[in-house]
Order: structure tokens, then C-alpha cells, then sequence
């Protein structure tokens, strides 16, 4: 049982950015990533259909034989996560909770920004998780629909990338926020960014780091940690979308070239 993969989802790429910490702080436990490329972005879209996207990826993995699943992407966390925990028969783990405390921890000032998709920010998921621990603080969310296709399409480290950051994070100007969180997994990618733009005072929350940090108590907590020095399977990692821009990009950010990368047609995810 502790030798078999961790199953992680996204609607694209982002979701490595919790790889990345994964393959950090879990280096024997065997990865295994799917990233819906061909329907991304989950954004806009309605969150029934994001559950419904989501439901399909979690099978998908289960069928993997993976032993916990985590829902690698704000908008499906904040759409699916509760129904997951529900019907998925392995512990399932999101990453607003984690981003959320992480925040409460950091703010001297109690004003913390977020920022995510359109539809995260609808679903008001943050700054719900944030007043239900902590009263004092004021949340500021920005919905920034423009930064996941600039790093799906590998943009994110481009002149066009720096200007779009700059005028959305102008938003925060006069809030006085002194944390910030990146309510998107793609957005670490445009990280360097968005630190220049809100001033090196403002602490960023890294939604997705930290849930890697609670994967590792819940592997202690179900027992299901990998007892071996080294990891028993491969790491594997699929996309509905065109496996070789994947690869590119995925292996850019983990800096890999190696990676395991197959194609999932969409019509194969048909719920059962």
C-alpha cells in the first residue's frame, strides 16, 4: 500500500507547481499528475462542470492505483473538493485550506490579498477559510483571468507576462496588504513578477507549497508513507492535452527532460 503513487490534477501545468514542492519535500514518494490541457481554463467555467471535470480526473488517477489524491487547482478545490472527500475511496486533499492558514500565519496587519481565477474568487472560498479562523482580517481577492494562458503558453517569463502583472496588481495599491496569496497554481510560475509589482514587504502565500506540507501529515496520519529510502514506481505524467507542449513546459519548471508523458484523450474520461 505505501508504495503506490500520489495521483495530483490540474486543468493545466499549474499543478506542478505542487509537483515541483512534492518531488522536494516527498522525495520517495512516486508522482502521479494528469493536467486537463484540452478543457483548461476552469476559470470561467461553471463550477458544476468543474466538479464534473474533476470527478472524471479523480477516477482517472484512482484507477492508477493511487493511494491519496490532490486536487492541484484552486478552482477545483473550491468546486469539488467536499464531494471528492465524499465518493473517491482515498483521502483527497485541496489546496485552499493549506494557502489559507498559511496566510493567518504570516500577517502582522491582518489585510491579506488573494488572487485567483474567475472562478475561485466567485466562490469567495478564501476569504471564507480566512473570516472562519480569524475574524480580524480583511481580505482583498482579485480575479486574474489572464495569468493562466500566459503560462500555458510558456509566456510567463516574457515582457508581455511583467506588463499584465503590473497593471492587475495596481489593484492593490493604497490596501496596505502585507500578504498575499497565489490562489492559482500557475501562478508561482510568474512569482518574481508579482513580488517586484506588490513590493518585497509583501509576503506571497504559495497555496500549492503548502498543501505539500499537510500531504506529508496525512501520509503520517493514514499511515500510507512510502517505508522505503527510495521510490518504488516511476513518476508518470499525463494530459488530455498535446503531451509534447506539455513536456516542454513541465519539464522547464521541474527542470527534468525526461519526463514520462502520455496523451488522455477526453472523450476516455467518461464518468463510470
Amino acid at each position: 500500500m505505501t508504495s503506490q503513487a500520489i495521483g495530483y490534477m490540474d486543468s493545466g501545468v499549474g499543478g506542478l507547481t505542487v509537483v515541483k514542492e512534492a518531488l522536494r519535500q516527498l522525495p520517495y514518494e512516486s508522482v502521479c499528475f494528469i493536467g486537463d490541457q484540452a478543457r483548461l481554463p476552469y476559470g470561467p467555467r461553471p463550477a458544476e462542470q468543474v466538479r464534473e471535470f474533476s470527478e472524471q480526473l479523480g477516477q482517472f488517477l484512482t484507477a492508477k492505483n493511487i493511494k491519496m489524491f490532490v486536487i492541484a487547482c484552486n478552482t477545483a478545490t473550491s468546486a469539488a473538493l467536499e464531494y471528492l472527500q465524499k465518493t473517491l475511496p482515498i483521502p483527497v486533499i485541496g489546496v485552499i485550506s493549506p494557502g489559507s492558514r498559511a496566510a493567518i500565519k504570516a500577517t502582522k496587519n491582518h489585510r491579506i490579498g488573494v488572487i485567483a481565477t474567475e472562478g475561485t474568487i466567485k466562490s469567495n472560498a478564501y476569504e471564507k477559510a480566512i473570516l472562519s479562523k480569524d475574524l480580524q482580517n480583511k481580505v482583498f481577492s482579485l480575479a486574474c483571468p489572464k495569468f493562466v494562458p500566459i503560462v500555458e503558453s510558456n509566456e510567463y517569463k516574457t515582457k508581455i507576462a511583467k506588463q499584465i502583472v503590473d497593471e492587475s496588481m495596481a489593484y492593490f495599491k493604497g490596501t496596505d496588504i502585507d500578504t498575499l496569496i497565489l490562489g492559482c497554481t500557475h501562478y508561482p510560475l510568474l512569482k518574481p513578477f508579482i513580488q517586484e509589482a506588490v513590493g518585497p514587504d509583501v509576503k506571497l502565500i504559495d497555496s500549492g507549497a503548502e498543501t505539500v506540507s499537510s500531504v506529508s501529515l496525512l501520509l503520517d496520519y493514514f499511515n500510507l508513507a512510502n517505508e522505503s529510502s527510495h521510490k518504488e514506481l516511476p513518476d508518470r505524467y499525463f494530459s488530455t492535452g498535446s503531451a509534447d507542449r506539455f513536456k516542454l513546459i513541465a519539464g522547464n519548471w521541474l527542470e527534468m527532460d525526461d519526463l514520462n508523458v502520455t496523451h488522455v484523450p477526453v472523450e476516455s474520461l467518461s464518468l463510470k
